[in-house]
């Protein structure tokens, strides 16, 4: 069986159990990619598909671009698990989720083939038109639950749906020397990159501690947006993409 979007994204229908309703009253105003981190694709659709597991996604992704509709999106998957983007916490009910077809790091993590990437620019781009989705509400998985995952991953290529009008993106800042603050450190710098990585979205307290969490969110931010080195220290190549990413928010680029 297939079913079209509305703009010809096709897909395959597998039915998963595992989904229920919504929040009352709660927009679908996020995409949240994952990838399904099991050795293949079918391993990861049996346990998207298997009651027992409890988790789901509203769409999965095949290497080869074929796409697998798993749950409705009028109803709320299970893949978010226990997360956090700017204040909202019930990221199941507010989001779509997409799985995308990769071992992950701990089966061989490998870049993502080039049909895969056209699929899921297709699909992602369909789904933020028909939802009017923004695009700061396009998120990895480590962006909402960044002491707990670490997909799509830092192979994940965020320009190429960039290119397509798809999510919120900067040119990284070369790497270089300029260490400004790590794990340990603490002060009015620390508490400024707390408040930037917070004003863009993550959960993150404001003490002026770079503790653990700090350290955390940080390595997400670097996998999302500076992949080529995550260490989850700030140096000047992170605060740099940090501000250049800031600026392109609305209510700061005025």
């Amino acid at each position: 069986m297939s079913v079209a979007t509305d703009t010809g994204v096709k897909a395959r229908v597998h039915p998963s159990p595992n989904h229920g309703q919504r929040a009352q009253g709660a927009p679908v105003d996020m995409v949240v990619l994952h990838y399904t981190g099991m050795p293949t694709g079918e391993d990861a659709l049996q346990r998207l598909c298997d009651p027992r597991s409890e988790v789901s996604a509203h769409y999965v992704v095949n290497e080869d671009g074929s796409i697998l509709q798993c749950v409705p999106e009028s109803r709320r998957a299970w893949h978010a698990g226990r997360s956090f983007w700017k204040g909202e916490t019930d990221i199941n009910s507010r989001s779509i989720g997409v799985e995308i077809v990769n071992p992950g790091h701990e089966h061989g993590y490998q870049p993502f083939p080039e049909p895969q990437i056209e699929a899921v620019v297709a699909l992602v781009g369909d789904i933020c038109a028909r939802h009017g989705i923004h695009p700061w509400m396009v998120l990895a998985h480590s962006d909402i639950a960044p002491a707990r995952k670490e997909d799509p991953g830092e192979l994940f290529p965020w320009d190429r749906l960039s290119e397509a009008g798809i999510g919120l993106y900067v040119k990284p800042f070369p790497l270089g020397a300029g260490l400004l603050m790590q794990e340990g450190d603490s002060g009015q710098p620390v508490e400024a990159v707390q408040s930037m990585l917070a004003l863009y979205g993550y959960e993150l307290d404001i003490t002026g501690d770079f503790d653990l969490k700090t350290r955390q969110v940080v390595a997400a931010f670097q996998r999302h947006f500076r992949p080529e080195k995550v260490d989850g220290v700030v140096d000047q190549s992170t605060i740099e993409t940090l501000h250049a990413l800031l600026r392109k928010l609305p209510s700061l680029s005025a």
